[in-house]
């Protein structure tokens, strides 16, 4: 499959897992992780994550979704010195 030229998904990991018939959450919750550690230094990840949910939001059943959503809810919480907030308090 061809990867997508999406400057939020540049090697097209995201839209790649969208196009995956059966896909389960835990692989698209590996498949995030990969996007995340692949986004070039110079990009601001919560921007990316919030542009790229927004093109995907309208596939509310998809498992993709629900890991895209998770992750930009993690992504505005409040941060600590050590990164993201694992869990709530």
């Amino acid at each position: 499959m061809a990867r997508s030229d999406d400057p939020n998904d540049h090697k097209g990991l995201i839209r790649e897992a969208y196009n995956i018939e059966g896909i389960t959450l835990p692989e698209c919750r590996s498949i995030f992780l990969d996007w995340a550690l692949s986004l070039p230094a110079d990009r601001d990840q919560t921007q990316a994550l919030t542009d790229l949910h927004s093109i995907y939001a309208a596939q509310a059943d998809h498992p993709m979704t629900q890991v895209l959503t998770e992750g930009l809810q993690a992504a505005q919480k409040p941060k600590r010195r050590g990164g993201w907030r694992s869990r709530d308090r």
